[in-house]
């Protein structure tokens, strides 16, 4: 691979062609959409305080040498959050930014046992999430749903126990999903809490191969039952893998400028996205946490049309990816299919 950016071509969307381009977004942490400005306006309501004198000292923090640098930030920030009222909010200016950007179906992770450690309850969590996706589907047009992520760092009987927390609301919960620090947390230690969520009808995705190796993809799949891959961009280091998910249609929720704020690629345009895509795999570009890595999801689409070359055919593959992917009822991946053909023209 070379560090060049590829030279400009007449079949590489503009900006406000990527902004418009119609597609879900799979990997997506609320918690990550934590702006600097909105961290200071928290603070103040809920009397929080930090260790940041102004939203500029914050934002300089937001430059990580790897995952768990930016992991120790990521939990600091997000406790602001303290009321239903609070994650609303968060969510609401989330949902305004992915809709200036194209975003149409959102399935959004959540990290329960964060807040929950915190005395915040998960009624309220869910329930101001909840508000704000009612709200969105109705102003927006943007559908959704939730993903409750267990996070690997912590017990299993943790993650057993919100499980049976989130079991109470799934008529809002449709998913869990795995995340936080992955080294060391191999998926094996879940598979008796992802066989009880699979028992009880919710979906199932988790973060596999970003720091990880390529065996914690397959692990994912085979142990946890994942339907879908997050990250999984070490998937490319194993070719058995890789036609497999080419083979079984496996989505990765791929997210390019994640990779390259937390140096699982040295620059962007090292990036596997398109040698995954050229395979077959199913790919899929998402933002992950975008308020601490520099972009929302057509921001992402726009830095690898800079550094990797994207043509419109190429893009339009990565947001059908998206919609086919995405746990939409039929009518609506069938709508949305019809809004990427206008696109495409």
């Amino acid at each position: 691979m070379t560090d060049a950016v590829p030279a400009p071509s007449p079949s590489a969307p503009s900006d406000s062609a990527l902004m418009a381009l119609p597609k879900a977004e799979l990997h997506l942490h609320i918690e990550g959409t934590l702006e600097p400005d909105l961290v200071f306006e928290l603070a103040g309501r809920n009397g929080v305080p930090l260790p940041y004198a102004s939203v500029e000292e914050l934002a300089a923090q937001y430059d990580f040498a790897d995952l768990q640098s930016f992991l120790d930030l990521y939990y600091a920030t997000m406790d602001v959050l303290r009321t239903k009222d609070d994650f609303a909010e968060l969510t609401r200016r989330y949902l305004a930014r992915a809709a200036e950007q194209g975003v149409r179906h959102v399935e959004l992770f959540f990290d329960p046992q964060a807040h929950v450690a915190r005395g915040v309850r998960l009624d309220d969590v869910v329930d101001g999430i909840g508000a704000a996706l009612d709200e969105a589907e109705r102003d927006l047009g943007i559908t959704s749903g939730i993903i409750l992520c267990f996070l690997r760092d912590e017990s299993v009987e943790s993650a057993e126990q919100i499980l049976s927390a989130g079991l109470t609301r799934t008529d809002r919960i449709i998913g869990v999903g795995l995340d936080s620090a992955e080294v060391g947390y191999p998926p094996a230690l879940f598979e008796a809490v992802y066989r009880r969520a699979r028992e009880a009808g919710l979906r199932v995705v988790a973060h596999a191969g970003e720091e990880g190796p390529a065996g914690y993809v397959r692990d994912a799949l085979d142990l946890l039952g994942a339907e879908r891959i997050d990250h999984g961009i070490r998937s490319v280091e194993d070719d058995a893998l890789v036609q497999r998910l080419a083979a079984e249609r496996i989505a990765l929720t791929v997210c390019p400028l994640s990779n390259l704020r937390l140096r699982a690629v040295p620059v962007l345009a090292d990036h596997p996205l398109h040698e995954l895509d050229d395979a077959g795999v199913a790919v899929t570009i998402n933002s992950d946490d975008p308020a601490y890595f520099g972009g929302y999801v057509g921001d992402n689409f726009i830095a690898v049309r800079d550094a990797l070359g994207l043509t419109a055919e190429r893009a339009a593959r990565y947001a059908r990816n998206s919609i086919e992917a995405s746990f939409a009822s039929d009518g609506r991946k069938a709508e949305l299919l019809q809004e990427l053909e206008a696109w495409r023209g």
